[in-house]
């Protein structure tokens, strides 16, 4: 009676797993389709996330320009550690996108060197905080090189990659180093919210003839946003070193850079519930900074308030 028993519980048990089996498989198939449907919609509409934002202007630098190449820590067959550069390798191969060891200091020489070359490298850091054992590279060699050649070497390179604090990553993976970067002469630093800016920002970057750094930010990563017809433009560019006024007030002025745009956007929406009327700067570029945007909203608004973070 045992055996018979346990023999009809296996029975039962198989047959409920090739049930469970074939559930989780058409759940996979419509899982896959709808998250297909998804990115050709976004991609195609007027509304797409960050990461495709970065992507599609990845790509379209790809095509338009044969010196630009990405290289970093799985940015190829991988398709990113984010899925920033989600099909770039199998549409450009190993000339234009490259996979690198673990080694940021010497990928990061390689990227500088092909610059000086006449190159236009992207380097992607997995996250800013590795960037800590190339910052020697950064800082010194891609940096003050056109100064210290008295302007005859440009090194035309972007460095790009998430940064600040994320979900559940701990303290060596969750700093902030805008302060760090945008402190350092002979660097440009760049730092998008929204997804107008991540097309716009990314494509200066990547045409600049000097050395751009820039934040993005993994937890906006997958945010969907409204974009324009002109921001997916093959053409369309943000200038360098331009704020933009994301919400006009006329009480105080809220400046800020990357996902803390949102939580400005979000407590003006609160404060205007009591009356008090808020600008929101997008910074947007964090060297140069747009000084002019900032001076004009304060001679109107007579407070500024500045939202971060950075280390304080």
């Amino acid at each position: 009676h045992y055996s018979r028993h346990c023999h009809l519980l296996s029975l039962s048990t198989s047959r409920n797993m090739q049930r469970y089996t074939s559930l989780f498989a058409l759940a996979r198939n419509v899982a896959k389709n709808a998250r297909m449907l998804s990115t050709s919609q976004n991609v195609l509409g007027s509304k797409m996330t960050v990461r495709e934002a970065i992507n599609t202007a990845l790509k379209e630098e790809l095509e338009r320009d044969k010196s630009v190449f990405i290289l970093g820590e799985e940015v190829a067959q991988y398709d990113g550690a984010y899925k920033v550069t989600k099909n770039l390798w199998k549409t450009f191969g190993d000339e234009q996108v490259m996979d690198t060891p673990i080694a940021e200091m010497g990928f990061t020489g390689i990227a500088i060197g092909a610059a000086m070359a006449g190159q236009r490298p992207i380097c992607e850091f997995m996250t800013f905080n590795f960037a800590m054992q190339a910052v020697d590279q950064i800082m010194n060699s891609a940096a003050k090189t056109h100064y210290m050649s008295n302007g005859r070497v440009n090194v035309p390179i972007l460095f790009r990659g998430p940064n600040g604090a994320s979900a559940g990553v701990a303290a060596q993976h969750s700093q902030d180093y805008a302060p760090w970067y945008a402190n350092c002469p002979g660097l440009k630093v760049t730092a998008p919210w929204s997804t107008e800016d991540a097309r716009g920002l990314t494509k200066a970057g990547i045409r600049d003839n000097d050395p751009v750094v820039q934040l993005e930010n993994e937890l906006m990563y997958g945010v969907s946003m409204e974009t324009s017809d002109e921001a997916m433009s093959s053409d369309f560019i943000i200038p360098i070193g331009k704020a933009k006024i994301e919400r006009e007030g006329t009480d105080v002025t809220l400046v800020s850079y990357s996902i803390s745009v949102g939580d400005c956007l979000d407590a003006a929406e609160i404060l205007a519930k009591e009356g008090i009327s808020c600008e929101v700067i997008n910074l947007r570029s964090l060297r140069p900074i747009d000084d002019e945007c900032i001076f004009k909203s304060v001679k109107k608004t007579n407070h500024l308030v500045t939202v971060d973070r950075a280390w304080p």
